[in-house]
């Protein structure tokens, strides 16, 4: 999946994550990092780290990433099975597999 195509998906899921009040970080690797600003309305993403810290970080392959984004994959299975990783608040994790949902 080209970046442009993982921006879009993630572009798309914007307005489920608005009210989360956090700043989250999707790091996958090689394939780039993401930064989704949802602390005010509408949420925003921006391409890279620049900006706050993120109060949580969610470490996956785009691969992954795209598979959670359409439903294709369970949150909690792909944490049970070490396909994404969190570092960071918990529940700002939470919240975002229930925005997601």
């Amino acid at each position: 999946m080209s970046s442009d195509e993982l921006q879009g998906r993630l572009d798309a899921a914007l307005p489920q994550l608005a009210g989360l009040r956090a700043i989250i970080k999707f790091d996958l690797g090689a394939d780039g990092q993401w930064l989704v600003d949802a602390r005010n309305a509408p949420p925003s993403l921006s391409a890279g780290t620049d900006g706050d810290d993120p109060d949580c970080t969610i470490s996956a392959s785009a691969k992954t990433l795209t598979k959670l984004l359409d439903g294709s994959l369970d949150p909690m299975l792909a944490y049970g099975m070490g396909r994404i990783r969190v570092k960071g608040s918990m529940g700002v994790a939470m919240k975002l597999v229930s925005a997601l949902g």
